[in-house]
């Protein structure tokens, strides 16, 4: 499995360090609400305790879809791209489209999906057998992880150059996002 690094930050953030006064002063910038107009309408991030995580193997052999549920009363927001981890190996799953993490709503009670293609070809010679994968609606969660058992994959997931939707709102979605149909 290849490893991904994280090096990006977000726009904001990018934004931010390039309005610090090059003395290194971090001096409060004037902002109005048209500076940030989603920012204020988002809801806060989901209570890890408030989410509920699910997996399973789809009919694909090489696709397993996840889902999150909010199980608040109240919407929340989780990172837009899952964060999916496989065995010991290091890494997670590059997310398609490639993109910066950022919120995305989920309303009470509701579920969000994602499909997760953890190789492109069963046969090839560098895939990895792991146990179980990992999966987080926040990479600052612990999240869960599921056996390859509980998936419906038998003994051992394949995984090689793995990668993740962003999450969507139903399975279909998710599947189109992954170019299944």
């Amino acid at each position: 499995m290849r490893i991904r690094t994280v090096l990006g930050l977000s726009t904001a953030a990018t934004a931010l360090l390039l309005t610090v006064p090059q003395s290194g002063s971090a001096a409060p910038q004037p902002t109005n609400a048209a500076t940030r107009p989603t920012q204020a309408a988002l809801p806060a991030k989901c209570a890890e305790k408030a989410l509920k995580l699910r997996a399973e193997q789809s009919a694909d052999p090489a696709v397993v879809h996840i889902s999150v549920t909010n199980r608040s009363t109240r919407a929340c927001t989780v990172d837009r791209i899952p964060t999916v981890t496989f065995g010991d190996l290091d890494g997670a799953a590059l997310p398609t489209p490639a993109g910066d993490s950022g919120p995305y709503r989920i309303g009470a009670g509701r579920t969000a999906y994602a499909a997760v293609r953890t190789i492109a070809d069963p046969a090839d010679p560098e895939a990895r057998r792991v146990g179980s994968i990992g999966v987080s609606a926040n990479p600052a969660y612990a999240g869960r992880s599921f056996t390859a058992k509980e998936l419906g994959a038998g003994d051992a997931v394949l995984v090689w150059e793995p990668v993740t939707t962003w999450w969507k709102s139903s399975v279909a979605a998710a599947d189109r996002a992954l170019g299944l149909s």
